[in-house]
């Protein structure tokens, strides 16, 4: 199944959490966190303005990205957990 996003919204597929601390220790499962980053699998076409013509999206696909914790709606589509939020709740884009 394909999801393609609506206006400004983003889909994004989250990385897997941190299996160990920067000392070594070993988390178990209900010790990690949510990550907070994620890789941008389908964007939408952008958001449209009273105009009638669509804004640029700032992100695109295959972006690793950093947004906001508490946001989003999670979906799970044939099996894969994604997050649908807006592109104003991403924070920034990774550079590596």
């Amino acid at each position: 199944m394909k999801l393609k996003p609506l206006d400004n919204r983003v889909v994004i597929k989250q990385l897997e959490a941190e299996e160990k601390t920067a000392g070594g220790i070993i988390l178990p499962d209900t010790a990690k966190e949510k990550p907070q980053v994620g890789r941008i699998t389908a964007v939408g076409p952008g958001k449209l303005l009273d105009d009638g013509k669509r804004s640029s999206m700032n992100v695109k696909k295959n972006d690793e990205v950093i947004y906001a914790k508490y946001l989003g709606n999670d979906v799970e589509i044939d099996g894969q957990k994604y997050i649908i939020l807006r592109e104003d709740d991403i924070l920034g884009v990774v550079e590596r």
